[in-house]
């Protein structure tokens, strides 16, 4: 029940409205999904689908997947536990469906995501470990 809690913390904290469904999986089957959606052959850490009925409100809720393996080896990596991680992950889904995308808006969901991620007492976020990554010898995002 705490991460049901959280998400709807979040959920209210990104501006979205609607039903936002959460499916924390493996990442073979985050692969299927990110090849399916995005043609990226590859698992990934979240994916994120908005609703994308035309009759619903701008920011009306939609789809998160998160792979759990992603999400403990993250964890593990960054020295918090995977609840945490999880909870940074629905964040950054949640503002994903609020129609924020990081890759091309000039850094204001990075700022969004920070301001909310101190407001919700989580650690470091997606965006800033990838803006750091090359300096780490890892990949962007």
């Amino acid at each position: 029940m705490a991460l049901a809690r959280f998400a709807n913390k979040a959920q209210r904290a990104a501006g979205l409205c609607g039903e936002v469904n959460i499916l924390l999986t493996g990442d073979a089957e985050m692969q299927r999904l990110n090849l399916r959606f995005r043609h990226k052959d590859a698992a990934t850490d979240v994916l994120s689908f908005p609703a994308d009925n035309a009759a619903l409100p701008a920011g009306a809720g939609g789809d998160i997947a998160i792979s759990i393996q992603r999400a403990r080896a993250q964890a593990s990596a960054i020295g918090h536990d995977l609840l945490t991680e999880v909870k940074v992950l629905i964040l950054h889904g949640m503002l994903h469906l609020a129609g924020h995308d990081h890759e091309s808006d000039g850094g204001q969901m990075r700022k969004l995501e920070q301001k909310l991620r101190a407001g919700l007492n989580l650690p470091e976020g997606l965006i800033e470990r990838t803006d750091v990554a090359p300096r780490r010898g890892r990949r962007r995002r």
